[in-house]
């Protein structure tokens, strides 16, 4: 698709940290505030509780999310993982993987490379059936793939390699008919498209590994997220304002801020030693007030 859909500003809401009636105003407040796409996670472990088990009713409709979306004129980057990370219990990943026999999470494994590509393809596929990318006419103009896997990489050897290079084929694979990406992952093969994670990506960032990928930011971090007993981590709006700056001078094609709304780990859904609240210092607030200052940098910005 034309890489000129993806010049804008965008954010991150994941819609299963709030209520779903929510989502409408808070999609609502973010176009009010200049957003163009909005950014969220598959949960596998939400979505497969058991294996063959498919829940997306309820809390889980990530499809009236979307189509939420569609509706109030936005578009989506839908970061499929399978693991996500997002400080979420596993990481995503359901429970019941550990119980294969002979399975490495995350690797040049064929048990977690099934089970890993079955999942992708029922999420891909629900897409389609509800003409949700936007080769279809639907909202998704992005999606991702793994999850700042480059961290881990070298623990794997060889076998790392391997495992982003399947990834990579696999994904392009299921011919969604939009760019996939892998945040921080450098080595992520044609036409998978590196990004960056970080708070000043317009220092830190290399580039795309390949002149014709464009300079995609998918986290910049307005804040940090808090374990109990830490202190909240408070970035200035100017600081936010200045660095963003800096990335669109860089030939910078596309920012998201992580997050524009937070929200809440409700039950035991978030990872160890996370409190209840996620980033609680976003424009929107756990609850989805306005937080004042930082949102108004935002849309000036």
């Amino acid at each position: 698709m034309d890489i000129k859909l993806l010049h804008g500003k965008l954010l991150m809401i994941i819609w299963i940290h709030c209520r779903m009636q929510m989502w409408p105003s808070l999609i609502w407040k973010a176009k009010q505030g200049g957003i163009d796409v909005i950014q969220t996670y598959v949960f596998w472990n939400l979505h497969e509780p058991q294996r063959g088990q498919y829940v997306f009713s309820g809390r889980a409709d990530i499809l009236r999310f979307i189509k939420e979306v569609q509706a109030q004129g936005l578009y989506v980057c839908l970061r499929i993982g399978p693991f996500i990370q997002s400080e979420w219990n596993y990481g995503g990943l359901p429970f019941w993987l550990r119980d294969i026999p002979g399975i490495v999470y995350r690797s040049d494994n064929e048990p977690f490379k099934n089970e890993m590509q079955r999942f992708t393809t029922k999420i891909v596929n629900l897409m389609k059936a509800n003409k949700l990318y936007a080769s279809q006419g639907g909202p998704i103009i992005l999606s991702q793939i793994e999850n700042e896997y480059q961290t881990i990489e070298r623990a794997f050897g060889e076998k790392g390699l391997a495992y982003v290079r399947w990834a990579a084929a696999m994904a392009v694979g299921l011919q969604t008919g939009v760019p996939w990406l892998m945040c921080k992952q450098n080595d992520a093969p044609d036409p998978v498209i590196n990004s960056c994670n970080g708070m000043r990506c317009g220092e830190t960032f290399e580039g795309p590994n390949s002149p014709n990928k464009p300079s995609l930011w998918t986290e910049d971090w307005p804040s940090f997220l808090q374990t109990y007993g830490d202190e909240p981590y408070l970035r200035s709006a100017e600081d936010i304002a200045y660095h963003a700056a800096l990335f669109v001078a860089k030939n910078g094609s596309y920012i998201n801020y992580y997050m524009y709304h937070g929200g809440t780990n409700f039950g035991r859904t978030s990872a160890a030693y996370m409190i209840t609240g996620y980033y609680d210092q976003a424009p929107l607030d756990e609850y989805g007030s306005q937080s004042g200052v930082t949102l108004r940098s935002y849309t000036r910005l």
